[in-house]
């Protein structure tokens, strides 16, 4: 598509506020430009994650200069590269994590945070990909240093999230457990590879955790709850176990013991991805691209898609999210 061909102006999903109550809605804004390191990318789907709706309530506003748009992560087709970008071409079908930007016909995307859509997979399927396996390969390997044998316990196991970290930690030799709030989304769990399933409405995961490690506890744990999670975090973990918290389902704030951090020698960990700079993102695009692609190719490791909205009603997607019944990723198709 030639310089003469692109649209001025582009359907995207912006967030307006009407009695104070804030809302999704179809409306027409400006093509993005790109600078000299991006490209620009003719969406065809967009994942959706809970950030997204944070940010719609206004509890996690984009960082200067991102888009005000919702939508981290995407996949499409490149139309423009800037001057600078020579690992990409015109044509390249490509998904990508974006600060911002991804409910909508085209996006401006850093060409250091662009994967190629792993061979075999739709453009919906590879959507739902890198938000998620950012945020795990971050979190799980390079901070948390997970390595083959040791015991990894993932929260909201059938969550994009959670689906993504069982087959990760699987795949690299791991022992998981996975909680899940219904035995349905334990048995996914299972299916997706983790060898304890533990549903938290009607078990304490401590004490299983416990039960399945013969007391010595989890060597990593991955957290998307905080609030009363972290002190049980802290009982259900090894000796020198690395605790990552990523968000909070049941709130910011925690009341806690202390004791067990000091006397288990343990490492509480936080991240955000979305403020990071680009050579960070690219880091990580890369290590995902050696390490991780060829196991979604060999079919080791697989998208799970649990529904396609259009993007016009990302509302109902969100509700999608918000009700918590899903097991997988809700991904927006974008015409």
């Amino acid at each position: 598509m030639s310089n003469q061909d692109l649209p001025l102006h582009m359907q995207a999903v912006e967030i307006r506020t009407d009695a104070q109550k804030p809302y999704l809605e179809l409306g027409q804004v400006d093509v993005p430009k790109i600078g000299p390191e991006d490209v620009l990318v003719a969406v065809r789907a967009s994942g959706v994650n809970r950030p997204d709706l944070m940010q719609v309530a206004g509890m996690y506003p984009p960082p200067p200069g991102a888009s005000d748009i919702p939508g981290l992560e995407l996949a499409g087709e490149i139309i423009k590269i800037g001057v600078d970008v020579h690992e990409w071409k015109v044509g390249d079908q490509v998904c990508a994590l974006v600060t911002g930007g991804g409910y909508a016909q085209y996006a401006s995307v850093p060409a250091a945070q662009c994967l190629p859509i792993p061979k075999g997979l739709s453009m919906i399927e590879a959507a739902g990909l890198p938000e998620t396996f950012f945020t795990v390969w971050h979190n799980v390997f390079d901070k948390a240093q997970l390595k083959a044998g040791e015991t990894f316990l993932v929260h909201g196991g059938t969550s994009g999230i959670g689906t993504t970290a069982i087959q990760l930690a699987k795949a690299f030799g791991a022992r998981v457990i996975a909680t899940a709030g219904t035995d349905e989304k334990c048995q996914a769990c299972l299916d997706l590879g983790a060898d304890v399933a533990i549903n938290y409405k009607t078990q304490d995961f401590v004490e299983e955790v416990k039960t399945a490690t013969d007391a010595k506890g989890a060597n990593v744990i991955l957290d998307m709850v905080a609030g009363d999670y972290v002190s049980r975090n802290f009982k259900a973990a090894a000796f020198e176990a690395r605790i990552l918290i990523i968000a909070f389902l049941r709130g910011p704030k925690a009341e806690t013991n202390f004791t067990p951090l000091l006397l288990k020698r343990l490492t509480l960990m936080g991240s955000t991805l979305r403020a990071q700079p680009v050579a960070n993102k690219g880091a990580i695009a890369n290590a995902l691209r050696q390490q991780v692609w060829p196991l979604i190719e060999d079919k080791k490791i697989r998208p799970v898609v649990y529904k396609t909205v259009h993007f016009g009603d990302a509302a109902k997607a969100h509700d999608i999210l918000k009700g918590g019944a899903h097991i997988g990723k809700v991904v927006l198709e974008v015409d």
